[in-house]
């Protein structure tokens, strides 16, 4: 990882306080990985000084550069006095205080993306539920990286598609299906993520897939989930998959679907997603 979005940052502030509630640790920090293995340390908090404000870790040195090139938690006791690490960093350490500190791996995409920090100013060992708590803590920020890099991959995929549609390129007949089925499968994955920026973004990528009418502007007699159930159903999901997709109880979905029936004048399902179509609601 290379570059870092305020959403990255946001997240990693999460992470820093969620692991300091579950284990009573008062100093947590932590930061990025850039290009080249340098970490750099950004986030605090229960520190009395900023002297670790920051602080640019390589990879190899000092507790979290020890982290970042073996990919593998890491602790000590008390970090001025350990033998197994190289002391660069010992200045900044001890004007904060620390004494026992223990750092473990954010992994994203197989590789450690930042570290986090838990420490304390006596030489005490720190508990195994604490090291395991941080772990957990590392892991799952990991995975809402991964997923928020994965959105963004696709959604940039899907722009470039978007843009085409927009200017009345309709693609070939597989690579429209396609398309629907990107479309429908944005339209879950909107519902999940926590950034409303992104989460906007991903919205108006789904109304240019769907075509000039739905970018237009709110002229759908449908409401935004009565569309997420038809774009589902168009996938030919029945109302429990949909609903597990959409994050809805099937009986909701079902209640989606009549709403949007009685608002198209139709009967069944597919003729409901095809009269969606035809008006321009889905791709």
């Amino acid at each position: 990882m290379a570059t870092f979005t305020p959403h990255d940052q946001a997240a990693l502030r999460t992470a820093m306080n969620r692991l300091r509630r579950a284990t009573a640790v008062p100093v947590v920090f932590g930061g990025f990985v850039a290009r080249g293995g340098s970490l750099r340390l950004t986030e605090f908090t229960g520190t009395l000084t900023g002297a670790l404000g920051g602080l640019l870790v390589g990879a190899g040195s000092g507790l979290g550069g020890r982290v970042v090139a073996t990919a593998r938690p890491a602790a000590v006791t008390d970090y001025a006095a350990d033998s197994r690490i190289s002391h660069e960093y010992d200045g900044p350490v001890q004007a904060e205080g620390l004494r026992a500190i223990a750092a473990v791996p954010v992994p994203v995409a197989g590789e450690v993306a930042a570290v986090l920090y838990g420490a304390i100013r006596e030489p005490l060992c720190l508990a195994a539920r604490s090291l395991d708590q941080a772990y957990t803590v590392a892991r799952d920020l990991g995975t809402e990286l991964s997923v928020q890099r994965e959105v963004e991959r696709r959604l940039a995929h899907l722009e470039a598609a978007a843009e085409r549609r927009a200017a009345g390129d309709r693609p070939e007949a597989s690579a429209w299906e396609d398309v629907r089925c990107a479309h429908a499968e944005l339209r879950s994955i909107t519902q999940s993520v926590a950034d409303a920026e992104l989460r906007d973004r991903l919205r108006e990528v789904c109304d240019l897939l769907a075509g000039p009418r739905a970018a237009a502007g709110p002229v759908t007699p449908l409401s935004m989930r009565e569309v997420d159930v038809l774009a589902q159903i168009a996938q030919g999901c029945g109302n429990a998959e949909a609903g597990r997709r959409l994050g809805l109880l099937p009986e909701t979905v079902k209640s989606y679907l009549r709403s949007a029936m009685r608002k198209l004048g139709t009967h069944t399902r597919m003729e409901t997603v095809v009269a969606a179509r035809r008006n321009g609601f889905l791709p």
